[in-house]
């Protein structure tokens, strides 16, 4: 699984993130131990006031476990490699808290350490851990039989489609998958041996060529978003300009701006608004589908958990009817009877502890399968809308290139039109 960890402050934003239900179709709190605290917000809390003893700020070490997409991964998985972490990080015995998030048909686990030894009073320093993470993943991956990602098997080859959150956040503005955008960034500048070649790419994917007024060169689409160039082709400013030279001939933002909406036409912008409206309509469906699914997955765990807990109480109170009182329990002591008792008892509740979370992983699964069914309905409409604004991009940057020819034509036969009108 991918194993991402941060040293962090800010407990309080951390624990409101753990217990999203709005980005989160589930939420559980699997474990909090190790603090006197028995929820997230108040466990990091006593976080904080612990290390304000020390010199430490970044008092909490949190990670996140993301087992891949279609792997049926127990809890227990998830709970070895936690211990395999802290073993490697030496975080044995530190607080903690583990949560489990599902979305979109995945399940993903977070487990957020102390990382203040109170015997000391000092941070545990955990130099590398990076690095360390890496080969426990590596590790994780081998021993479960998984598919291993190239960017672990080699850390070169890793995915070139990685994008920000600035990235993604601008994508989001237009409606866009920030991979399709960073594709054809990188798609333009793979086919292109010098700064007219990458124009020309570009401006068939409905990008222009920009002199930025602060990154140099960058990217206008036609709706006047601006994409700096380097950070979309994920190269450094250095590797631009020697194929691109010195953006000083190109026309600035605002001249293209101009010119764009100059040359831009509302039917190609209905076109366009037509497509994301058909999109939203059919993303509203399957987003109701969603949430019908999603509430009743939740009734199911809670039934489960409801009953489990009734079960619970019933055989818990049939065992402990086995163990006699008074002088009875005396001689059940003196005979060893009720040393045989109490193992058995001991025995059944393990046994009954592992059925009950068998019971749960089994749901999880099958609640699992079921969304990812769903998910793939959603997948399929985002690659289609993907495609289809795809085509329209194409289609406006060739109307665009031909529409100031066809503008002059069209104002020279108007000026004909208007001079046998007056030779008339």
């Amino acid at each position: 699984m991918i194993l991402k960890a941060s040293q962090r402050g800010g407990g309080s934003q951390l624990a409101v993130h753990l217990l999203k239900t709005d980005e989160n179709e589930h939420v559980e709190i699997h474990e909090i131990s190790g603090f006197m605290s028995d929820t997230p917000m108040d466990a990091f809390k006593e976080a904080y006031a612990i290390s304000r003893g020390t010199k430490c700020r970044q008092f909490l070490f949190s990670l996140s476990l993301s087992p891949p997409e279609k792997e049926s991964v127990p809890v227990r998985v998830f709970e070895q490699a936690i211990s395999d972490i802290e073993e490697k990080m030496g975080l044995v015995g530190q607080p903690r808290v583990i949560v489990f998030h599902e979305k979109e048909g995945r399940r993903h686990g977070h487990c957020v350490w102390s990382r203040i030894d109170v015997q000391k009073m000092k941070a545990i320093n955990l130099p590398h851990f990076k690095l360390k993470l890496r080969d426990i993943s590596r590790q994780l991956y081998i021993n479960n039989d998984w598919q291993m990602p190239r960017g672990l098997v080699n850390s070169s080859e890793r995915n070139p489609l990685n994008f920000s959150q600035a990235e993604w956040q601008q994508a989001k503005r237009t409606k866009q998958d920030p991979r399709a955008i960073k594709s054809t960034f990188q798609d333009c500048w793979a086919v292109s041996d010098s700064r007219s070649a990458f124009a020309n790419a570009l401006e068939e994917r409905g990008y222009y060529l920009a002199k930025g007024d602060r990154r140099g060169f960058v990217a206008i689409d036609w709706r006047g978003e601006i994409y700096a160039v380097s950070k979309w082709v994920g190269i450094r400013t250095k590797e631009l300009s020697a194929k691109l030279g010195k953006p000083d001939e190109l026309p600035s933002v605002s001249e293209t701006k101009r010119q764009l909406a100059k040359n831009f036409t509302e039917k190609l912008k209905r076109f366009s608004e037509d497509e994301i409206s058909k999109h939203n309509k059919t993303s509203k469906a399957l987003e109701t589908k969603r949430q019908s699914l999603v509430a009743a997955h939740r009734q199911a765990r809670a039934q489960l958990k409801q009953s489990q807990s009734t079960r619970y109480k019933l055989e818990t109170k049939a065992r402990s009817a086995r163990l006699p009182i008074g002088l009875k329990a005396l001689w059940f002591r003196v005979t060893g009877k009720y040393h045989k008792i109490k193992k058995q008892n001991e025995a059944e509740a393990l046994d009954c502890k592992l059925r009950d979370r068998t019971e749960r992983q089994d749901l999880i699964d099958n609640q699992l399968s079921e969304r990812r069914q769903l998910q793939h309905e959603i997948r399929l409409l985002r690659h289609w809308h993907s495609i289809q604004i795809k085509k329209l991009n194409r289609d406006m940057g060739a109307y665009l290139k031909l529409l100031p020819d066809d503008q002059d034509k069209s104002m020279h036969q108007s000026k004909r039109r208007i001079t046998r009108k007056q030779q008339m």
